[in-house]
């Protein structure tokens, strides 16, 4: 009983701690239009550079390596009258203008870490971003698909944050099974559900009647997928179904 209730302090104790995992960004030196840059990124990486919070934008800044560069193209376009939204098709949660910016112009550029509208139309250097989420379009055990992701990748995928969830969304629609594995694991011995990369359950986006009950532990165990249509929420499933998965990667 003591060693139960020590695990689930550690485990509270890991949620306050637990970070999300960074973006990999990539300094392009060459001189493209927004569009150009935009198009250059998505066939050599992901995207243009998407920042969702004051983490990303020191790893953006640092992909710079501080070089003299005055401006340097971003995925942040226009919309609308104060509407902004990214390459990659997601909402602009975090913003960094500078002061009396935005102005009148539908693309952003960054200068001196900070950002600034300008004429899509200007030749500029930019930068990517690289997903660290892809889908195995593999039908495999839960365990196969553990084993395969650190054999080739890093793990099976931890969505510990809703920005993680938002990464999911976008790559699980290639998906060709119905549900895809993440590395989400249920304990029948202190009757939780953990994150097999160490993170803690602390976000949570189950799927009505999952993950909310006490689990069926006689059968077999329990681990949980994402639905690939729908909602695309958390369901549990029995870790012997064999389901396409996700992997982080480096």
């Amino acid at each position: 009983m003591e060693q139960t209730l020590y695990f689930i302090l550690l485990l509270i104790a890991l949620c306050s701690v637990s970070e999300c995992v960074q973006r990999q960004y990539h300094f392009i030196n060459e001189n493209k239009t927004w569009t150009e840059a935009q198009r250059y990124c998505r066939e050599n990486y992901t995207d243009l550079a998407t920042v969702d919070n004051m983490n990303d934008m020191n790893e953006l800044k640092k992909s710079v390596n501080g070089g003299s560069v005055q401006y340097i193209w971003i995925g942040l376009q226009r919309t609308g009258r104060n509407k902004w939204q990214w390459s990659s098709g997601e909402p602009a949660l975090y913003l960094n203008w500078a002061t009396g910016q935005p102005d009148s112009s539908y693309c952003v550029v960054m200068r001196n870490g900070q950002w600034h509208d300008f004429p899509c139309s200007v030749s500029q250097h930019f930068i990517c971003n690289k997903n660290k989420l892809i889908v195995i379009r593999e039908n495999l055990t839960w365990s196969e698909a553990l084993r395969y992701c650190r054999q080739n990748h890093v793990d099976l995928v931890s969505v510990h944050s809703e920005e993680i969830q938002r990464r999911v969304m976008n790559v699980v629609k290639r998906a060709s099974t119905a549900a895809v594995w993440l590395g989400l694991r249920h304990s029948c011995t202190v009757g939780i559900w953990f994150w097999v990369s160490g993170e803690t359950v602390c976000y949570q986006n189950w799927a009505p009647g999952n993950g909310t009950s006490e689990e069926d532990c006689e059968h077999t165990v329990r681990s949980g997928a994402v639905q690939s249509g729908g909602d695309q929420r958390w369901i549990s499933r029995p870790e012997t179904d064999k389901l396409n998965f996700i992997c982080s990667r480096y």
